[in-house]
């Protein structure tokens, strides 16, 4: 069983509607993400994760986006276990929010 929750594409956009408190991590390598990302997503890696977290807020929503909302899944597990709340995968990953921004 997993600790995070799948997010649509349209609850994103109804969440970023109704909320300005998200944190949205990319976890996409930063070319990838230098050339599209999710607006005010940061690109979360291996070498800023420690730094992300400490200074991250817990309680508030982290959705994580990926490619196509795969990988997404154990980085979601991964954050929820270092004592995130509220974690959200992005199914369809930045894939699909880039489809439905067409």
């Amino acid at each position: 069983m997993s600790d995070f929750t799948h997010l649509s594409v349209n609850q994103l956009i109804q969440m970023k509607e109704s909320s300005s408190d998200l944190q949205i991590v990319d976890i996409r390598d930063s070319a990838s993400f230098e050339k599209g990302h999710i607006p005010q997503s940061s690109n979360l890696n291996n070498e800023n994760l420690a730094h992300f977290i400490g200074k991250a807020d817990m309680d508030q929503p982290l959705i994580v986006v990926c490619y196509h909302g795969i990988s997404s899944q154990n980085a979601a597990q991964y954050l929820h276990e270092q004592g995130f709340d509220q974690v959200y995968s992005l199914d369809g990953g930045f894939e699909a929010w880039q489809q439905a921004h067409l």
